[in-house]
Formats: structure tokens, C-alpha cells, sequence
């Protein structure tokens, strides 16, 4: 005789609860916010890159693009993402807006 087995898993329509169903709500919005934060880094390391005046008006682009990068840091933490090297690789995050985070 065979034996008769329940689906197992979240991924059956079945038996999707509240607390899956929610879970799964909260995963793609800390995707999305991620995503939000990397925007936000690409526009502040470009607009950094792009100005070409006074150290002066530099210093809030600095001062955006150091904050801008912390939000990121902290979303890819939410994210379960610790190690942070590939990001600074990626958006080439210069050494000035990492020190300004406290890195080294």
C-alpha cells in the first residue's frame, strides 16, 4: 500500500498562512528598498564625481554621498548581507566617503 503524504513547504497555494504570506511581503520589500538605496547611491557617488568647483561646495555631496552609502550599508544588513566589500567594489565607493563612515 502507498501512503497518502500532505505537501510540504511554503510554496504550496494550499497552505500559505498569514505568517508565510507576510514574510514573503517583508522579503520583497527589503528588496525593493535595497534596490531604492542603490539608486540613491549611483545618483550622490555621480553627482560627487561630476562637480569640479570649490572644496566648499564639495562638502555636501561628500557629506550626501557618505550618508547616501551608510542607508545602503544598513539596508544590505537588514538584507542579511554582512560583508560589504563587494558593494564598495561595485559602486567604486572612493576612500574619501568610506572614511567619513569610519572605515579604513
Amino acid at each position: 500500500m502507498s501512503s497518502l503524504r500532505m505537501p510540504q513547504g511554503s510554496t504550496s497555494p494550499l497552505f500559505k498562512t498569514g505568517a508565510s504570506i507576510l514574510d514573503y511581503e517583508i522579503q520583497e520589500e527589503r528588496g525593493y528598498a535595497l534596490g531604492r538605496a542603490g539608486q540613491r547611491v549611483e545618483q550622490a557617488l555621480a553627482a560627487l564625481k561630476a562637480h569640479d568647483g570649490s572644496d566648499e561646495d564639495r562638502a555636501p555631496l561628500l557629506k550626501e554621498a557618505a550618508t547616501a552609502v551608510w542607508y545602503y550599508f544598513i539596508q544590505r544588513e537588514a538584507c542579511g548581507i554582512r560583508n560589504q566589500k563587494p558593494a564598495i567594489d561595485h559602486y567604486g565607493i572612493p576612500r574619501e566617503v568610506l572614511m567619513r563612515l569610519g572605515a579604513s
